[in-house]
């Protein structure tokens, strides 16, 4: 039986790892919701970058706004893992970082359109700070956690006040300070976590790294529909652009497939690979949902409403491509799959990538992908002894 204050609060103790039966709460996927809104507008602004020939402009902005995105989200489902008691107070400050989230999403035009990150600054100290709440909180009941804790709320809180003094600065000064409080933000946990560990639950956390990802490909899904929308009304280009719908589709779905092949909780059984499976979602991330806007480039090329040519047109979908496949075998894949399957993944993102100069590149793009799955359909990944279980046609 939990036990609980007179204000109806529990006590923040650290959740068992091993606990049985866990999953993502109901509070959990309400706060992904409000990332969907984030993801979707920094989408759209890199869509316009590149739609108007400001290509590397628009991504540097990308990777900036989505480090904020992918930051606040990561950090809180870390946390949550380890600390959610999903009481009252915990809940009101769950939604004051989704709040923030919404505000930091009207300030992702600002950075794309005139280099302003006033908004997304204070609104991502916003959410930063009320996880400080959490941490402080947490550090109460944390038992052999406690200096991590503190630590985590000390230098999440040093930084956030380093986030704001930055405004003060301009030109190449913001520049440095912005690459300079990205690797502090990186820092933290490396240091809390060195310092003294909080547990994490190694189901829970894949678990939620993987409606992520659906959350990231969703988009993609919408800028299929979105070809087809565009067809109805283009009847010139109608089949180009269904058949830009029909391929996106099929990329997308071997994305998803690709992602859940192996069990990812295998993938954190240390400190070392938690971190590393953690921070290189960045890029799984990021590249989910630039995918969409490679999709939304071509249907443009197609239609004539974009400044882009062939074969860079191409580029702003296959280099997505190639990050996620090669991203996503690096992190998970690779170690729980026989020779086969780790020549086959990494071949497919090379050829991805270099299909772009080629008069059919989204075509084959799908057929190479769908070359993949099939790979990922014949094999299985090994299990945790090290044996292979890889399937052959005689073995059905």
């Amino acid at each position: 039986m939990t036990t609980t204050s007179r204000f109806r609060l529990v006590p923040m103790r650290p959740r068992d790892p091993d606990e049985a039966g866990r999953t993502a709460s109901t509070l959990e996927l309400f706060f992904d919701l409000v990332f969907v809104v984030a993801v979707s507008i920094a989408a759209v602004q890199l869509h316009h970058a590149l739609t108007e020939g400001h290509a590397l402009d628009g991504i540097a902005n990308y990777a900036i706004v989505f480090f904020g995105i992918w930051w606040a989200w990561m950090n809180f489902t870390w946390f949550a893992t380890s600390f959610d008691t999903d009481d009252w107070l915990y809940r009101v400050l769950t939604i004051v970082q989704m709040g923030g989230v919404l505000v930091l999403a009207s300030g992702i035009q600002p950075v794309f359109e005139d280099h302003d990150f006033s908004v997304l600054i204070i609104a991502y100290v916003v959410m930063r700070l009320a996880l400080v709440a959490q941490w402080f909180r947490a550090s109460r009941s944390a038992g052999s956690s406690h200096r991590a804790t503190l630590i985590y709320a000390g230098g999440i809180s040093l930084v956030q006040a380093l986030w704001l003094a930055s405004l003060l600065l301009s030109g190449s000064m913001f520049l440095a300070a912005l690459v300079a409080l990205v690797a502090a933000e990186l820092a933290v946990p490396i240091v809390a976590e060195r310092t003294g560990t909080t547990p994490s639950h190694p189901h829970h956390i894949t678990e939620r790294y993987g409606l992520f990802t659906l959350i990231v490909l969703g988009e993609s899904l919408l800028s299929s529909a979105n070809a087809i929308i565009r067809a109805l009304h283009d009847r010139e280009d109608l089949s180009s652009l269904i058949g830009v719908a029909s391929l996106a589709l099929i990329a997308t779905a071997a994305l998803w497939w690709i992602y859940f092949w192996p069990p990812h909780h295998h993938a954190i059984s240390s400190f070392g690979r938690s971190l590393a499976y953690g921070y290189g979602h960045y890029f799984v991330f990021a590249a989910a949902g630039a995918f969409s806007v490679g999709i939304e480039v071509e249907i443009d090329v197609l239609t004539g409403h974009s400044e882009l040519h062939q074969p860079w047109a191409s580029f702003a979908y296959t280099i997505p491509l190639a990050v996620f496949v090669l991203g996503i075998w690096a992190l998970a894949i690779r170690p729980q799959a026989d020779r086969i399957v780790n020549v086959a993944l990494p071949l497919s993102g090379v050829l991805v990538l270099i299909d772009s100069l080629t008069s059919v590149p989204f075509a084959l793009t799908a057929l190479i992908l769908a070359a993949a799955v099939a790979v990922l359909v014949w094999r299985r990944p090994v299990d945790r002894a090290g044996l292979t279980d890889g399937i052959r046609p005689s073995d059905d």
